[in-house]
């Protein structure tokens, strides 16, 4: 890929990113992962490789506006006819086209070719660690979610088996989990390496603020005690 095709294809991108917490900084992290992953690897196609990279999240503003729609359906079809409107060939629109569809952290579409495992592994490499958990948080708010839920008897939910959205929830159903789901060697090493951070994070938030219910319940109860 030559300079001015990757400015193609950036420009474009550009263009399509509105959300903060999958900004433009997150597609070159990605890209960035991608290409780091892909030293490790043989015949990769780094035309394919970087297209994709670049373009795999141009479908979240029409997620934003319709959740309904999933971001990486809507994003391979752009993709496609963008790059199709460009004038590249029709096998490697095809092929950008699979490793975007795929990307999106789901049992039931998995990646096929090895350019679009190394785009899973290296978007989901920014799910992990420290940086997964800011990112987390940064989008749980734009859309405002809360941090926790509440358990019936008024203490704060671990997130485990809750059903209510929240950056616990979010935690314990997705981010929790994604370190064993990594398709090369070389990500799931680098996932690794960020997993302690992400699991001392949440530990030491879920024991702050259930320090704080649990405390500050017990202090109200004993004030109304001493009222009475």
């Amino acid at each position: 890929m030559n300079k001015q095709t990757y400015t193609l294809l950036e420009n474009y991108m550009l263009s399509c990113m509105e959300d903060s917490a999958h900004d433009k900084e997150h597609i070159y992290r990605v890209l960035y992962n991608g290409l780091e992953i892909a030293k490790t690897e043989k015949d990769v196609d780094y035309d394919i490789l970087i297209g994709a990279c670049l373009l795999h999240d141009i479908g979240r503003k029409e997620q934003i506006e319709n959740p309904a729609l999933c971001h990486a359906e809507v994003g391979s079809k752009k993709a496609y006819d963008f790059l199709i409107e460009h004038d590249f060939e029709t096998t490697y629109a095809e092929q950008v086209r699979h490793c975007i569809l795929t990307h999106r952290y789901r049992k039931n579409n998995p990646p096929q070719s090895l350019e679009a495992k190394i785009l899973f592994d290296a978007d989901k490499l920014d799910a992990a660690g420290a940086l997964g958990m800011a990112r987390t948080l940064v989008y749980k708010g734009a859309i405002s979610d809360p941090l926790y839920s509440l358990l019936p008897d008024g203490m704060v939910s671990s997130g485990e088996n809750d059903t209510t959205p929240s950056f616990f929830q979010e935690y314990k159903y997705k981010l929790e989990k994604i370190y064993d789901r990594f398709y090369t060697a070389k990500g799931e090493e680098m996932a690794k390496q960020r997993q302690q951070a992400a699991i001392d994070f949440y530990n030491n938030l879920y024991q702050e603020v259930s320090a704080s219910y649990k405390n500050g319940k017990d202090e109200l109860e004993k004030l109304f005690s001493s009222i009475n």
